[in-house]
Order: structure tokens, then C-alpha cells, then sequence
């Protein structure tokens, strides 16, 4: 991460590859798979694509998160202690930015990272993982789907405000 003269971190994004996301969870392109199939054409049928562990004895909800162009300035980092989270953007790529699961709430901004994620690429999040709400990426706007264990919103969820001096352009 680099500062400029005004005190504004900036942050690049980073290619989406299973190496270099690994240590935040993992992801599956559902739209173009490349993984063992079931059938061949006309029917055939990817199985298990994407596996995310959610919090013991739960309900998936499926909720939708419409992220619409904005500035891209990461001022809001999140994590679920209990459960990961899954990311699906339906009709366009997104910018997520995502950082390593640390003691007591500190949030790591010096080791955040950034990531454009296809259309149609399914990103599941291990629990603890700092992120927020992607960014529509060369689009106007983006639908995207939230696999979440339902109301985790309301009782596992900590959100951080970062301070106006410590906000980070993404680049």
C-alpha cells in the first residue's frame, strides 16, 4: 500500500487467482465451469462447485446486495465470527476488498487486499475475514447474490468505520 501527499492510501487491484486468495477462502466460476461434470451435452451437470461452510444447525438466506458505481474508497470493513459468507455477482464484475481474520477487532489496513471478481464467479468468505460490500466494476451497477445464515446481519456481524484520515482509494 502506498501514501500520497495527502494522506490517502491507495490500494490496486489484484488479479483473482486461487493462489493469491486462498488465505480469504476460495471461489468457483459457475458460468464457465472448468471441474469434473455428470452428462455430457446437451444435459450436463457441474457438481459441487462451491461449498461454503455456514454456522452450525442454520438456515441459508439468499439476499440480494445492489451496488451501484460509487467512489472507490474502502470506508467500511465487516466480519462474521461465526459463519463465512458466500458473493455471487450476478450481471457484472465486482471489486472486493477482503483482509485476514485478526485478534480483538484490530483492523489489519496495512495488509488489506483488493480483488476483481467476474460476473458469475461464486467467492466463498472463511469466517473471520475483514470485507464490505463489493463495488461495481465497469458498470453501472450490479445485483449481487449474499449467501448469509439468515438474520447473521443482526447477531454476528461486526462492522468497523474507518476514520476519514485512514480511508483507503482503491486504484
Amino acid at each position: 500500500m502506498e501514501s500520497s501527499s495527502n494522506h490517502v492510501r491507495k490500494l490496486a487491484i489484484k488479479e483473482f487467482t486461487l493462489d493469491g486468495f486462498h488465505v480469504y477462502g476460495t471461489f468457483a466460476n459457475l458460468i464457465n465451469p472448468n471441474t469434473p461434470r455428470l452428462g455430457a451435452e446437451p444435459v450436463e451437470f457441474f457438481r459441487d462447485m462451491a461449498v461454503l461452510t455456514l454456522a452450525q444447525n442454520c438456515a441459508p438466506s439468499f439476499s440480494v446486495c445492489r451496488v451501484l458505481k460509487r467512489p472507490l474508497v474502502i470506508g467500511t470493513v465487516e466480519y462474521h465470527t461465526h459463519t463465512g459468507e458466500g458473493i455471487l455477482p450476478l450481471d457484472g464484475d465486482v471489486l472486493i476488498h477482503v483482509g485476514m481474520a485478526t485478534p480483538n477487532g484490530e483492523v489489519p489496513l496495512d495488509k488489506l487486499e483488493v480483488f476483481r471478481v467476474p460476473q458469475g464467479t461464486v467467492v466463498m468468505l472463511r469466517p473471520g475475514v475483514w470485507h464490505e460490500a463489493p463495488f461495481a466494476h465497469g458498470c453501472g451497477s450490479v445485483n449481487v447474490l449474499i449467501v448469509l445464515p439468515e438474520r447473521i446481519y443482526a447477531n454476528d456481524c461486526t462492522v468497523h468505520q474507518i476514520p476519514d484520515d485512514q480511508k483507503i482509494q482503491i486504484i
